[in-house]
């Protein structure tokens, strides 16, 4: 079958007007990892397939995206009997001392389990988390060990935790592909309580909170799952979505800025759908690729998207 066969016709035209320029577009790399903070990947969670994935095995900072294994270990709680929903956790004073975001909790009070989760989700309140983690754990430490102990049971093999909300530590990283494993573990193995990801606003001593994910309410089928922002990481974002009964988890690091980022997980979640939608659900064809070729990383530039193109019409397409 021919190309022309396979491909749409606009997708034809914009693959004709890059070989006018290919004597420019071959001499220029690929989009180098100048910035070393982006990572991706976008998995169909039905067939396991990864569709996208670029550095997705190159250790990231999660930020507070960290807190999604935290709330792992908490639902882990929850199923085995050690916790309850309505069980007072106490504020320590180490735990009040957490820097922002944060619900600002004072030393000896105490905050329901409930509010704990959705304080996480919501707020991502790092006072919160060490709550959490001083609770399961003894001591937030202790806690960031059993973390890592649970990362290792999930597959996470290059993933290290040192606490349990995300704030900098240079030796707690993670990898995009990692991150993703971490999400499909959580959906399957604690959907009864990943509804908790959708909440859009939360109120707490007659404050409202809202979700930092502004993707939920705003692109179609998004119903989770966790931002996280540190200097260090640049803005990240763990997302799902399901349409058609069909879900996708798109995870992006290193975004250089809240809107970058959301545009950027928009447009992968766009071409997943795309791609499931035109492909049959085995390995990645051409289809497939020119879907999430259109996707760039964030500030790349024209001649490297032209090369990047090139090279796919060329069929020779890389991570």
């Amino acid at each position: 079958m021919s190309l022309t066969a396979l491909l749409p016709s606009n997708i034809i035209r914009k693959l004709a007007a890059t070989l006018t320029i290919i004597t420019l577009a071959a001499v220029t790399p690929m989009v180098s990892q100048a910035d070393e903070k982006y990572a991706s990947i976008v998995v169909d969670m039905e067939t396991g397939q990864v569709l996208h994935s670029r550095y997705a095995d190159s250790p990231r900072y999660p930020a507070s995206i960290t807190k999604v294994m935290t709330l792992y270990m908490v639902f882990d709680a929850l199923d085995n009997g050690e916790l309850t929903l309505t069980e007072r956790l106490p504020v320590s004073r180490e735990a009040a001392m957490a820097p922002p975001s944060k619900l600002g909790l004072a030393p000896g009070s105490t905050i329901s389990v409930e509010d704990a989760i959705l304080a996480l989700v919501t707020k991502s309140a790092n006072d919160v988390a060490r709550v959490l983690g001083e609770r399961l754990g003894g001591s937030e430490s202790r806690f960031a060990a059993l973390m890592t102990v649970k990362a290792r049971a999930l597959d996470m093999n290059n993933t290290r935790f040192y606490n349990a909300s995300g704030l900098p530590d240079a030796r707690q990283v993670t990898t995009a592909r990692d991150l993703s494993k971490l999400a499909t573990r959580m959906m399957e193995d604690h959907g009864d309580y990943y509804r908790y990801f959708s909440t859009k606003s939360f109120t707490y001593n007659s404050r409202n909170y809202g979700n930092h994910n502004r993707l939920l309410g705003t692109v179609e089928g998004v119903d989770g799952i966790k931002t996280g922002y540190t200097n260090a990481s640049g803005y990240n974002l763990m997302a799902s979505a399901v349409r058609q009964d069909r879900r996708v988890i798109a995870i992006m690091l290193g975004g250089a800025t809240s809107k970058a980022r959301n545009d950027h997980v928009t447009d992968l979640l766009e071409a997943a759908f795309t791609a499931i939608a035109a492909t049959a659900p085995s390995a990645p064809d051409l289809r497939t690729r020119i879907a999430f070729q259109q996707v760039q990383e964030p500030g790349a530039d024209t001649a490297s998207i032209l090369a990047s193109n090139v090279q796919l019409e060329q069929g020779s397409a890389a991570e």
